[in-house]
């Protein structure tokens, strides 16, 4: 009876696994009214990667990505990380990520400028800040195949723990 449960419930999970690894991955996100786009080369040579001149501050800027990715989880990295993850020379004072796990992720750096301060000048207009977002998709094909060897490496393990267990009872109550 138990093992039936076991079988049921390790079904119910593949499934759902593997639903939410072939949903469809979002589209790249809208950006907040009062971003000016970037027009230096480096933020346009891929459309996987944006640049954007703003006055908005971090709280603002991190609680639109994440209500435009719907939901994901947010991970905090030190700015000197943004030279690798977004771009050679890419100068922030923040770098955060979200990502939904196993799918794609987003990577926000921002550089804001010292207090009392503007640093950034386009359009005539003058900028607080300068965020470059990096949407890092991935393959469906590659997600489907990660999900699967999972659920096969989850039901060898568990079989293999269930053997174990087995063999303990048969042990201890020599």
């Amino acid at each position: 009876m138990i093992k039936k449960i076991a079988i049921i419930l390790f079904i119910l999970f593949g499934i759902t696994l593997l639903t939410y690894l072939a949903w469809p991955s979002p589209k790249f996100p809208n950006t907040l009214p009062g971003f000016t786009v970037s027009t230096e080369p480096a933020d346009k040579e891929t459309p996987l990667r944006r640049g954007y001149y703003t006055n908005s501050d971090r709280n603002q800027v991190m609680s639109h990505y994440v209500s435009e990715f719907k939901w994901g989880i947010r991970l905090n990295y030190p700015p000197e990380e943004a030279q690798t993850v977004i771009r050679d020379q890419t100068h922030a004072t923040y770098l955060e990520e979200i990502v939904h796990p196993m799918r794609e992720s987003i990577f926000i750096a921002g550089n804001d400028a010292p207090l009392n301060k503007v640093l950034f000048q386009a359009n005539g207009q003058q900028y607080k800040s300068k965020i470059i977002v990096r949407y890092v998709e991935s393959n469906i094909f590659v997600r489907l195949s990660t999900g699967i060897l999972t659920l096969c490496l989850i039901w060898i393990l568990g079989s293999e723990w269930v053997k174990i267990v087995k063999e303990f009872k048969k042990w201890t109550s020599r």
